[in-house]
């Protein structure tokens, strides 16, 4: 198993690969999508969260990532010892007629066609998404993590309605009508993802590109009045079912599948890395079930990380994880910190297992 880093767009920079390096990653999960650029309330220093108002502006439209663009970044990273592993998420602005079976669907299916085939090209893996249309919504954060850590967590369900304009927690339209988004059925939501799934993946096994599904966080049954996809662990199966290919797989969280009232954390790591269905591993610990939970440090959450990292090694898992949601340190450097603690975890876990101590 290998140590990877994720990093956000305005942290794709040498200050950021040096430091990610130096925690000990080799392999990075990448967001092209800029969650802090417009928000009223992201910080950068920090996961996003957001308001009712989303996360921003979604991105240009008309601008789809280039093949000079990733490999520029391809490069750098890999002048600081980091290799790519995933891009994590379309951009709102490339897809949301997709999301929302909206008239533009079948010209931003192409679209996603064209940004695979450049994923393809450039050599990455994978390709990390969530088909949601709220998206990320409805968490708060608080003093709650050991020691009085800022953390991130969930106090109850939320479901204002999605104002017209926004998908996936960005506004795509900023002049949409007044109004809010129609509440569709989880059948429906189902529908639209099994015809993303059949458009799309033939493309990535020609590509070489493994699409990795998140499950919903948080994962209550609707979030802003729509349904959920993946708000249970056996649903993942449905998703995997519905389209069987290597190329159809999971980003799996664990933190995210903690959460879920339903369902055992290590009977779904066993399951589906069994099935070598796990794309990546997005390596966060928590506490309690949505809509109440908060997340915690790696050490110290319901999750028994260790029993996690057997049940990998046990079933063949050699993939990347990546430190998640690491709580904020109180220092001049919260996020810094509280990524090194998480790191530092990792690699002394990581060497526990293998060396099966």
């Amino acid at each position: 198993m290998k140590l990877g880093f994720g990093l956000y767009r305005h942290q794709l920079n040498a200050e950021h690969f040096r430091f990610a390096r130096q925690c000990g990653a080799t392999h990075l999960v990448i967001h092209l999508v800029d969650y802090f650029r417009s928000s009223r309330r992201n910080q950068p220093g920090d996961q996003p969260l957001g308001d009712d108002a989303g996360w921003g502006l979604a991105g240009d439209p008309d601008q789809l990532w280039t093949f000079e663009e990733i490999a520029t970044i391809q490069k750098e990273a890999a002048a600081h010892g980091l290799q790519i592993e995933a891009i994590e998420n379309f951009d709102p602005a490339h897809w949301h007629d997709v999301l929302l079976d909206g008239p533009k669907k079948a010209q931003q299916l192409e679209n996603l066609k064209t940004i695979i085939r450049t994923v393809g090209r450039v050599g990455i893996p994978v390709i990390g998404y969530n088909f949601s249309l709220a998206g990320v919504a409805g968490r708060v954060k608080g003093a709650w993590g050991r020691g009085g850590a800022e953390v991130v967590g969930m106090d109850g369900a939320y479901d204002k309605p999605i104002p017209k304009g926004m998908i996936w927690n960005m506004v795509y339209d900023k002049n949409a009508p007044a109004g809010n988004l129609a509440p569709i059925t989880a059948e429906e939501l189902w529908r639209r993802h099994g015809e993303f799934l059949d458009a799309l993946i033939p493309v990535a096994e020609e590509a070489g590109v493994t699409l990795a599904a998140h499950p919903d966080d948080p994962p209550t049954p609707t979030v802003r009045g729509q349904p959920r996809l993946v708000n249970q662990p056996q649903l993942y199966q449905k998703l995997i079912d519905r389209r069987p290919s290597p190329r159809n797989a999971l980003e799996f969280c664990l933190g995210t599948l903690a959460e879920m009232p339903e369902g055992n954390i290590y009977d779904a790591v066993e399951t589906y890395s069994r099935q070598r269905k796990l794309a990546y591993v997005h390596f966060r610990n928590v506490r309690g079930k949505a809509p109440h939970y908060q997340e915690t440090f790696v050490d110290e959450g319901d999750i028994d990380m260790l029993r996690v990292l057997r049940i990998l090694k046990r079933n063949g898992f050699t993939g990347v994880l990546i430190p998640d949601h690491a709580p904020q340190m109180t220092c001049a450097a919260p996020w810094h910190a509280g990524m090194a603690y998480a790191c530092g975890w990792m690699q002394a876990a990581l060497k526990i297992v293998e060396t099966n101590l």
